[in-house]
């Protein structure tokens, strides 16, 4: 009974340390759109279309916490669009298609879960350089509304965000959040989708 009362308490206190992060990415991810000029106003496409895939439990936890925050018919509301959206998965991944389905939680363009939402919702579009452990660049040269907005400008002066520190402190967060347990859980490789039909992860 301690040791669950122990984790209880971790998990708020880390819970309220992903939310800062969350806040962080966020402010630092419309300062580099605002200096390229990127705006979602009356965008073609719509990032909620993407098939994101994520890979931490504390991600998935927080997002359930702001789910079990919800009404019961809202919540139960979410779970039946959210199967809707891995049947449509399923039948696209059977054509050998990559997917593209509304997300579960967007409503009339905006989302249902807006503080919860996943670390790749808050940080697609701009262009983002991820430096790996071993010392390997990875570029995303963002949205074709980024793309537009930078067009012609020289290379060096085109804005960018740097991911690599914000996915450091959530690989931090993830190892206090899962603890030992993390060592044999099954890795995370979820849709937003997948983590709301299959419930809220398990690491006991």
């Amino acid at each position: 009974m301690k040791k669950k009362k122990s984790n209880r308490t971790a998990s708020v206190g880390t819970f309220g340390k992903l939310a800062k992060l969350y806040k962080n990415m966020a402010d630092s991810y419309s300062k580099t759109a605002e200096e390229a000029g990127l705006s979602c106003a009356d965008c073609k496409d719509n990032c909620c279309y993407s098939y994101f895939q994520h890979h931490t439990y504390i991600e998935w936890a927080y997002l359930w916490k702001g789910l079990n925050a919800l009404p019961d018919e809202k919540r139960e509301y979410f779970i039946q669009r959210a199967q809707d959206v891995v049947a449509q998965y399923d039948e696209a991944i059977a054509k050998k298609e990559r997917p593209h389905v509304m997300c579960p939680l967007n409503e009339e363009g905006l989302c249902g879960l807006y503080d919860h939402r996943l670390m790749i919702c808050r940080m697609h579009g701009t262009k983002n350089l991820m430096i790996l452990p071993n010392g390997e660049q990875r570029y995303f040269q963002g949205c074709y509304r980024f793309r537009e907005q930078v067009e012609g400008m020289d290379e060096f002066m085109i804005p960018m965000l740097n991911r690599t520190p914000f996915y450091q402190e959530l690989a931090q967060l993830e190892m206090k959040y899962a603890g030992t347990a993390l060592q044999t859980a099954p890795r995370v490789n979820l849709t937003l989708a997948e983590m709301i039909v299959q419930g809220q992860p398990d690491l006991t």
